[in-house]
């Protein structure tokens, strides 16, 4: 039987709109390269899984857990006023978990971000800087 991390493909889409910070025990953690939001996403490496009831009760368990790990380090590092955690999956069905920071005044507040005006990639400065404090808050 082949190992679940040796079959996980990306979806296309999550690949070409973020990098990889690092991998937990079951997602990849993924900066998205918007600069307007600190915007993190948390992607379960398990093939066919498009909704939470996919995984199994413990991955269910662990991504809970990985997803709040991330969420109290992304509010550390920034400071944001309040961090928004989505699953979506609209438009790109592979499940993924967003954890974004959020600051009253930011270019949508108190909206959501999604479909709002267009992303502003990160300086290759600012995004190698803001993945060593996000990897080092975890």
């Amino acid at each position: 039987m082949e190992d679940a991390l040796e079959t996980f493909r990306l979806d296309d889409r999550l690949a070409r709109d973020s990098i990889l910070v690092t991998r937990l025990g079951l997602c990849e953690l993924r900066l998205q390269n918007d600069s307007r939001w600190p915007w993190l996403v948390l992607v379960p490496q398990r093939d066919g899984a498009s909704e939470l009831f996919d995984l199994t009760p413990l991955d269910q368990a662990v991504l809970t857990f990985e997803t709040n790990l991330v969420a109290t380090a992304l509010k550390q590092v920034t400071g944001a006023t309040k961090i928004n955690v989505g699953a979506l999956g609209n438009i790109v069905r592979q499940l993924h978990v967003h954890i974004i920071a959020r600051n009253e005044g930011d270019t949508c507040w108190p909206g959501p971000v999604w479909g709002h005006g267009t992303a502003v990639p990160y300086s290759a400065g600012e995004k190698e800087t803001l993945v060593k404090k996000i990897s080092g808050a975890l």
